[in-house]
């Protein structure tokens, strides 16, 4: 991946975490496959229930990008919300932006602590909280991933065996009916 799409893939989670916590709450786990250095799209696990489920289907967000063979993944999610939601020990920064790039050889952690900034107002009325970024840890080579998210890693380098004459539209279908959020590129919308 060039260093161009890199910047705007994490521009664009910061954009998306300022504006979810200025709504009330942080994004849902995202996978961002590419192929060739083209980004496929964004995928947003469904809504989950705390736990299993939560674990389930953080790592089944791997299957849109072994369907496209992706040769490269990012996925981006929030230290805390994932404990919670997962039933985790909180590992690393909290609250914190994670974002993993990852290819079939390897992966880098990349992390983006944060605090919430409240309304210094006193008003809480029609007031959104607002992030302050904090300076990033350096990138990790190899860093500890948590299990849904190294299981998405693992799993999305694993060719897909299924017995269909389009297995990637198929599959987006699959995800958009068992309540995933999936925004392909123009190019690979079909």
């Amino acid at each position: 991946m060039d260093t161009q799409t890199w910047d705007t893939l994490v521009s664009s989670m910061k954009s998306t975490y300022v504006n979810g916590v200025g709504e009330g709450a942080v994004p849902r786990p995202v996978i961002m496959p590419l192929v060739r250095g083209e980004l496929v799209g964004l995928i947003w696990v469904r809504p989950t229930k705390p736990g299993a489920d939560t674990l389930t289907g953080i790592a089944a967000l791997s299957n849109i990008a072994a369907a496209a063979c992706a040769d490269e993944v990012v996925l981006a999610w929030e230290t805390h919300d994932l404990a919670t939601g997962g039933g985790l020990p909180v590992v690393g920064p909290a609250p914190c932006l994670n974002m993993v790039h990852a290819t079939p050889d390897g992966h880098v952690l990349h992390q983006f602590p944060y605090e919430e900034e409240r309304p210094s107002n006193g008003s809480e009325d029609g007031a959104t909280t607002a992030l302050g970024w904090k300076p990033a840890p350096a990138p990790q080579p190899g860093g500890e991933l948590p299990p849904p998210i190294r299981a998405a890693v693992d799993y999305a380098f694993t060719p897909m065996e299924l017995d269909h004459p389009n297995p990637f539209g198929v599959t987006v279908v699959l995800m958009e009916e068992d309540g995933y959020t999936v925004r392909l590129t123009e190019s690979f919308d079909h």
